[in-house]
This record gives C-alpha cells, structure tokens and sequence, in this order.
C-alpha cells in the first residue's frame, strides 16, 4: 500500500525513536509528551489483519509485544500497561505498548481520550528521563526470546 504511513520506515525525530529491528517487525518508542514510555511494535510487511499472519508470524509479534511491556514495566513501573491493536486509522498490523498511570492526562479513559486532568510537570519530566533507558531495556528483553 503506497500511502501507508506505517509502511514508511523512515522515522522524523519528533515522532520517535527506532529501538529495534528484526526481519518482519520493529519497535519505535513514541514522542508523546503526555506518555512517556508509549511504544509501538509494528509489522514490517504491509498487512492488515493478525488472521492474515501465519500461527508462527503471530507468535513472533505477540511475543515481541510482551518482551515491550515486561520492560516497560521494570522501568517504569506504571499502575497499568495498555495493549491495543486497532488499526481504524491505519490498517497495518502495529499494537500499542502504553505505560498509564492513574495520575496521566487521559486516565482513566485511554490513550485517545479526552483529557481528564493535567499531569503534573515534574513527574512527566520523571518519567521522561525512565523512559530513557526504555531502548537498552527493550533490546535486552528481546535478545531474550531467542
């Protein structure tokens, strides 16, 4: 698909950081101010639907989605971890990996939602500086699978 935006590889540093890459799946730590910590495992080849993928495609991205959230969760230890795979928007297999945290703009509705409350300055800023160490931490678990 052309005009896929998941399909492009090339990241803009405002919208994230490449972790890691593997032959049919990458992992992207978001630039979201308001989610330190969110990232994205996206499916490298243009497809739309996990049914698509073969039993051992599945597990490979299923598998690299859970490598994401156990390290998310040694490093930030959030009060919950989002898992979502939509694709209304963008129908290219991705799942979102969202550390949420009872005091995050948006909970205790989701990541797209209105904004319930503002997050305070200084714990963003905290929780920037953890979610440094999101991209050594990632590739560690991942080179774990294996």
């Amino acid at each position: 698909m052309t005009n896929c935006v998941l399909c492009k590889e090339d990241l803009r540093p405002e919208e994230g950081e490449l972790i890691w890459r593997g032959d049919y799946c990458r992992v992207i730590l978001i630039n979201d101010p308001d989610l330190p910590g969110f990232c994205r495992v996206i499916w490298n080849p243009h497809v739309s639907e996990m049914s698509d993928l073969t039993y051992g495609e599945r597990d490979h991205i299923l598998s690299l989605v859970f490598a994401v959230e156990e390290a998310i969760r040694q490093v930030m230890d959030p009060d919950k971890i989002n898992l979502a795979a939509l694709g209304n928007m963008v129908p290219h297999i991705h799942w979102h990996v969202i550390p949420r945290f009872k005091d995050d703009a948006f909970f205790p509705g989701s990541a797209w939602s209105a904004r319930a409350q503002e997050a305070s300055k200084s714990v963003l800023e905290a929780r920037r500086t953890l979610a440094k160490e999101l991209p050594a931490a990632i590739r560690s678990a991942i080179s774990q699978m294996h």
